[in-house]
């Protein structure tokens, strides 16, 4: 089957949850199917600038078909209208404007996508809030793939989402709760698909003593894993953390893995590493005491499966509903809502090792059989049968 994969941004330097389940799947598929991502320029999400040559080149033994974006996203431009959509009275035509302001705006992804639909079997689109998406799937519903990456923030909610959310053939779902969130949004009884999700790629990985010493970790820690922004809790996870650490008499770190985007405090007890190859990322998870996730919108934690492949168990944020759903459904970890839920199961995690331990070990097996590879792929060739059928 000839297979389309359209995404917002792609290659090995993109950092990005979306993006890196897009080129695991692409390049899964890719061992089955005859699979093209189509593309943009751009490399980072905040201004989609072109970075990348255009024209196809090949990554991993897949083709990727590159397409320049026709407009950079400013501060000046999107700032104010997105609030205003997001939190005040609007209209439809600000609405629309938005998606333009919000990119990346790519014709000449559309006019390939129109002249050569016919082409492809199936088109599997990732991220339903972006431009290329938005337009993309449009041009040949009846074929096409969602991976909607759903949140549960204002942008789903848009009226301009309302009837794209019933076009797609298939739906492949990060959880059962962005299902039930995408139901909600767009008053449907029903939208067609599965609860898929993605696989954790397999990395060689450091022993605890050897990755300590590599990393100059030298106590117990928490970790933190992903872009330290204030959108994904991080502001948050320092106020509480600094908290607990003047209110508890701990010799504890909370170790940060990923890129900042936030300033990060000044404390003996925050540690930084910057952003680390997988092998280091899933050796450091294996040595940590737990895993905190205090982000409070999510469609599918990536990070939370790593740490569950690593047997680790999670601390997250309550108030985001993927999160506290997968804890519970896997016995995984604990869940909390404030400061003082936050010292509270931190503590307990941390004083009942045996007991953290079990819950990593519940969430491995989650994983594996909810998770892993060979369970992923079988739902997307249903979906692809799906899609293909028309």
């Amino acid at each position: 089957m000839r297979i389309g994969i359209v995404v917002q941004r792609y290659g090995e330097e993109v950092v990005g949850g979306a993006e890196l389940h897009a080129r695991w799947i692409a390049q899964r598929l890719a061992q089955r199917h005859q699979v093209e991502v189509l593309t943009t320029c751009a490399l980072d999400y905040l201004n989609w600038e072109n970075r990348y040559p255009e024209g196809v080149t090949e990554l991993a033994g897949v083709p990727v078909r590159r397409f320049p974006t026709a407009r950079l996203r400013t501060a000046e431009g999107f700032d104010q209208l997105s609030s205003k959509v997001h939190l005040s009275e609007h209209s439809e035509a600000e609405e629309r404007r938005w998606m333009e302001e919000h990119g990346p705006v790519t014709p000449g992804l559309l006019k390939h996508l129109r002249d050569h639909q016919r082409d492809y079997q199936a088109l599997i689109f990732f991220s339903y809030r972006y431009w290329t998406t938005f337009h993309g799937l449009q041009l040949a519903p009846q074929k096409s793939i969602l991976v909607p990456t759903a949140e549960e923030d204002g942008t789903v909610r848009l009226e301009l989402f309302k009837p794209f959310f019933l076009k797609p053939a298939a739906y492949a779902f990060n959880s059962v709760e962005e299902r039930e969130l995408l139901l909600r949004a767009s008053g449907a009884s029903d939208l067609p698909g599965e609860v898929v999700g993605v696989g954790i790629e397999d990395e060689p990985v450091v022993e605890v003593a050897d990755i300590r010493r590599r990393l100059d970790l030298l106590g117990d820690f928490i970790l933190y894993v992903g872009r330290i922004e204030h959108e994904k809790g991080c502001s948050r996870l320092f106020d509480d953390f600094l908290r607990f650490m003047q209110e508890e008499d701990r010799h504890l770190d909370l170790v940060l893995v990923g890129k900042p985007v936030l300033p990060i405090p000044h404390h003996p007890n925050i540690i930084h590493l910057g952003v680390l190859s997988d092998t280091e990322k899933l050796s450091a998870m294996g040595a940590a005491r737990l895993l905190v996730h205090p982000s409070p919108f999510e469609s599918l934690s990536m990070v939370l499966l790593e740490a569950w492949k690593m047997s680790r168990p999670a601390l997250v944020n309550g108030r985001c509903p993927v999160l506290r759903g997968q804890v519970i459904r896997a016995s995984g970890g604990l869940y909390y809502n404030s400061h003082e839920e936050f010292a509270e199961t931190l503590c307990w995690l941390l004083d009942h090792r045996l007991e953290a331990d079990t819950m990593g070990r519940s969430g491995r097996a989650y994983f594996e059989a909810n998770y892993a590879w060979d369970v992923i792929m079988d739902k997307y060739e249903r979906l692809l049968a799906m899609a293909a059928g028309g």
